[in-house]
């Protein structure tokens, strides 16, 4: 698990209008809270933030964070709020941690490999990406990797067949799907409607202009 430094400053002013002041200068605002302390709201910078949450599993491993400029408290985010359609952090709850405690948290789930199914068609179909786990807050892995590539059509994985890793619980319903290979989609090509009615009245029609020549062919001979 990548472990990232962030900085944080105390003393930021509250409240919403405070808030989006505080945005406009590049900061997030944020919160520290656990273990049994007072909650502690602070500001990080922001592209500080985002550089570091661009190193693998960091928005779900450990964070040391340094208040004030004094000695990096151990931390994980609890909640990221992201502006919906901007490339913006809005707010972070941080989590104070004991590196000599277990913490429950989510690890992003990798598949690796093509299904040996998708030979046939058949579609990678993830039930899970995600998964909960108990570990020390040093022994987060970044991501846990399946390797999928045996699977056949309607094969599947269970969070049972999650690799084993030192130090780490999975919390998940062993039975619970991880993922599976569908079976391709297959699009049935509807039959061209009949109107009923065209056979016969394209008979009528035929047996009427049968009929027309027989009576103009009369009428000539009569002229004649």
């Amino acid at each position: 698990m990548a472990q990232v430094k962030i900085r944080a400053k105390t003393g930021r002013p509250l409240g919403t209008r405070a808030s989006r002041r505080l945005r406009a200068t590049g900061l997030v605002p944020a919160v520290v809270y656990g273990r049994g302390s007072e909650p502690q709201h602070v500001a990080v910078d922001h592209h500080e933030l985002a550089m570091s949450l661009k190193a693998e599993g960091a928005s779900r491993g450990l964070i040391d964070l340094e208040i004030d400029g004094v000695d990096a408290v151990p931390t994980l985010i609890k909640a990221i709020d992201r502006h919906p359609f901007r490339n913006l952090i809005r707010h972070v709850d941080f989590l104070k941690v004991s590196l000599s405690e277990t913490v429950e948290t989510e690890v992003t789930v990798h598949f690796v490999g093509t299904p040996a199914g998708a030979r046939e068609g058949g579609i990678l179909t993830p039930a899970l990406h995600s998964v909960r786990i108990e570990a020390l807050p040093t022994q987060i892995p970044s991501a846990v990797e399946v390797d999928v590539s045996e699977l056949e059509v309607n094969d599947g994985l269970r969070v049972s067949d999650l690799p084993v890793i030192e130090g780490v619980t999975y919390l998940e319903d062993p039975e619970a799907l991880l993922v599976s290979v569908s079976p391709p989609t297959i699009e049935v090509e509807p039959e061209p409607e009949e109107v009923e009615g065209e056979e016969g009245e394209e008979g009528e029609e035929g047996e009427d202009a049968e009929g027309v020549g027989e009576s103009e062919g009369e009428a000539g001979g009569d002229g004649e």
